[in-house]
């Protein structure tokens, strides 16, 4: 594994096409081998399963606004700690017990225990609409906590961007861009990929299936919560 990092690490110091393809694949990495951005995968995924009448366009739609939020609350905090002089991403403890807080009610809402109005189903054009916003604000409190995970993974790629920037800011804009898209990658086809399977089984809503997958992700997310309070 180490081996392996050397060589993305590499990679970003030879041909534009190999770093932007470093860039990439560190952005799929951060997600995947990441305690943190994992936890990503079960909420996505429960919160696709919980939609009425979708479309697999609409789940990649719902997971694109979902992963967008997380990207866009990365870019804030990387903004505003590096003008602090912290170290990038570094928010402390406080940030990882208010996300936390958050994924226990998510989670408990999967588990059918409460019920959060800013989540229930619906099929009018109104609240379809309200899906995104609800799929994108997720995303935005959920990457309050990925800070220092997201920072760790970006850190040799960062390195060249802020060296790149003052010569070249077309070129550090398009690595930003390439882990941008590896990063959202996985979360979309997570999203998109758990509805194709509901449609395949022919599930819906009241399906027994779907039931307990809501279930699993909602243990899964409170896993994810005690893990965040624990490294707070």
């Amino acid at each position: 594994m180490i081996e392996f990092f050397t060589a993305l690490t590499n990679m970003l110091y030879q041909s534009w096409w190999l770093a932007l393809l470093s860039s990439f694949i560190w952005g799929i990495i951060s997600v995947i081998l990441s305690p943190c951005h994992m936890a990503s995968i079960p909420l996505i995924v429960g919160f696709i399963n919980d939609r009425e009448t979708i479309t697999k366009a609409r789940a990649a739609f719902l997971s694109t606004m979902f992963a967008l939020g997380i990207l866009i609350t990365l870019g804030i905090i990387g903004f505003v700690t590096s003008l602090l002089g912290r170290i990038m991403g570094d928010i402390g403890g406080v940030g990882n017990y208010i996300v936390g807080v958050f994924l226990v009610f998510i989670g408990i809402y999967m588990m059918d225990i409460i019920r959060l109005p800013f989540l229930e189903k619906g099929v009018s054009p109104i609240i379809k609409k309200k899906w995104a916003l609800s799929a994108f604000l997720i995303g935005l409190i959920f990457g309050i906590a990925l800070g220092p995970c997201a920072f760790a993974f970006m850190a040799p790629m960062l390195g060249i961007v802020f060296n790149m920037a003052s010569t070249n800011l077309l070129y550090a804009v398009l690595l930003l861009f390439a882990f941008a898209v590896g990063h959202c990658l996985v979360i979309i086809l997570a999203g998109t990929f758990t509805e194709i399977v509901r449609k395949f089984l022919n599930w819906n809503e009241k399906s027994g299936g779907v039931i307990w997958l809501k279930r699993i992700c909602g243990v899964l997310i409170i896993t994810a919560a005690v893990y965040m309070f624990v490294t707070a």
